[in-house]
């Protein structure tokens, strides 16, 4: 008998299982900067299995059991910051509330949005038009509260008037960041990672560098309002959209 006719539907779910953990350590790893080592272990496990259970080598196969018996406390070492993220990833509230979204009627939807993205893209305009520099976060699945620690905390609902106070040249929060997270604002005056790549636009500010430093760790939204040229960017996976409109700016905030 054919051997793919041999397996049943309990394998196929533990195929489709491995490949949804391997598919989140890849993408939370590739944020992180440790795409490359995380390459390395796959392509490992495939060589080990290779040697030890399809061409049966027995000496290199034992070498290699007693090295993958302990490679997982070293794994848990080398990438306990990483692990971390996975598991906020696993648990986060912000995707619980993606999965209860898809049973939610179109009205409660539209509330939803209005509530959180309407007031951020009308103080980005206004914020905009009087060349009041700004730096928002908005967090994805990845938790940003080591970010909040930076600042300020407090918790308040997202309202473009408060955004605009914040932001104020004379408020004492105006140059950090702001983080929002479950459609609140959580945090004010934090300080984001900088990006150092040289090969960055020699125009793009500190805020700006800021704003691409933590797309970079995280899967935020980061929405960048220029002080100097009075335009709205967004920096998001390591990329950024400069000189976006204010419907842009509600699409991208809105997208999944």
């Amino acid at each position: 008998m054919l051997w793919w006719l041999q397996i049943s539907i309990k394998d196929i779910i533990d195929i489709l299982l491995l490949a949804v953990c391997l598919y989140y350590t890849y993408v939370t790893l590739r944020y992180s900067g440790s795409r490359s080592l995380f390459m390395g272990i796959v392509t490992f496990i495939i060589l080990w299995l290779l040697i030890s259970q399809v061409l049966q080598m027995r000496l290199m196969g034992a070498l290699l059991d007693k090295f993958v018996n302990i490679g997982f406390l070293l794994l848990v070492i080398i990438f306990q910051d990483e692990v971390r993220k996975i598991l906020v990833t696993i648990g986060s509230a912000q995707r619980w509330r993606k999965i209860r979204g898809l049973f939610r009627d179109r009205g409660e939807q539209a509330r939803v949005e209005a509530a959180y993205v309407a007031p951020v893209v009308l103080a980005c305009m206004n914020m905009a038009r009087k060349k009041t520099g700004a730096l928002i976060a908005v967090q994805g699945n990845m938790d940003l509260t080591p970010y909040q620690h930076a600042g300020e905390r407090f918790l308040a609902s997202v309202n473009a008037r408060l955004i605009e106070a914040i932001f104020f040249k004379n408020s004492p929060l105006h140059d950090g960041a702001m983080i929002i997270a479950g459609e609140k604002i959580c945090a004010a005056g934090c300080i984001l990672p900088v990006a150092s790549n040289p090969d960055l636009n020699k125009d793009l500010g500190l805020r700006h560098r800021s704003a691409l430093g933590l797309s970079q760790k995280t899967d935020a939204k980061v929405i960048i309002v220029s002080e100097e040229r009075g335009t709205i960017s967004l920096a998001y996976r390591g990329d950024i959209i400069v000189d976006i409109t204010a419907d842009e700016l509600r699409e991208l905030l809105s997208a999944e």
